[in-house]
């Protein structure tokens, strides 16, 4: 008499999730919406892994930042496309009704649980480290905690800080902050590359104080401020030590401070 074996299943395996929709903005940079399981859970802010099959079914897995806030029944993502890369040089081609894969196990530090209470909340970003911040800023906790939410995205092209004035257009019919956002809120693009209102690192434009000057906010101090940044490894490690100059420190889940870095995200 034989046996049924009966096949393990890896509970920590990725879920196949439909691709809802995808929009591309310049050849560099686009977002995708994927299904969202009803058993997961995350922390605006956080990131996971997803992927593709790779060769030989293998998967090939990215942490990428939930763009979408905790709330939404849809997933949103913001990637950039490197030719040769293993997951976004397949990544981009993706379309409506094409399959990618979700990991279960969320995380990250850009979360409010990692920082003390404060006055004014910045949100330091260069380009697709924006992602992360496309959730805190239409989480409505963000503005029960916050007098005032600074966006700062710094790219090298007009172009590809269009995603981040979508983002800010869109709070307003927001269901759930589109009545306190915007009052609170504030988005400040900067270009590195071509002539704009506002142009330069956002590095230089703490340093200089012209970025204060800019939005009519005393500079950096630990008493009022809070921050989060994500970026360029370069930019994380210049930004991370102004904080620091200016008196903040570090937070994390465990030890909540003034400021928090994702150290996740690359590109």
């Amino acid at each position: 008499m034989s046996q049924a074996v009966e096949a393990k299943v890896n509970p920590n395996a990725p879920t196949e999730e439909e691709v809802l929709s995808v929009k591309h903005y310049t050849d560099r940079l686009f977002k995708f919406r994927i299904t969202r399981p009803s058993a997961f859970r995350f922390r605006s802010g956080e990131f996971v892994m997803i992927g593709l099959p790779g060769p030989k079914g293998k998967p090939i897995m990215r942490a990428y930042s939930v763009a979408s806030p905790s709330w939404d029944d849809t997933l949103e993502f913001f990637s950039i496309k490197v030719p040769d890369g293993p997951l976004t040089s397949m990544l981009c081609d993706i379309k409506p009704g094409d399959k990618v894969l979700l990991g279960k196990k969320p995380t990250g530090t850009l979360v409010h649980d990692a920082l003390l209470p404060g006055k004014r909340l910045y949100m330091f970003s260069t380009g697709t480290g924006i992602a992360p911040f496309a959730s805190v800023m239409r989480d409505p906790e963000t503005y029960e905690r916050f007098e005032q939410v600074i966006l700062t995205h710094t790219c090298r092209e007009v172009a590809e800080l269009e995603y981040g004035k979508e983002l800010t257009e869109g709070l307003k019919d927001d269901p759930l902050v589109g009545e306190i956002a915007p009052q609170k809120f504030v988005h400040y693009g900067s270009c590195t590359r071509e002539d704009y209102p506002f142009k330069g690192r956002i590095t230089d434009l703490i340093t200089s104080g012209k970025l204060f000057e800019d939005l009519g906010v005393p500079p950096l101090n630990p008493e009022e401020d809070r921050v989060m940044i994500c970026g360029s490894m370069d930019m994380l490690k210049d930004t991370k030590e102004l904080c620091e100059k200016a008196g903040l420190v570090e937070g994390s889940n465990a030890t909540p401070a003034t400021y928090v870095v994702e150290r996740a995200f690359v590109g």
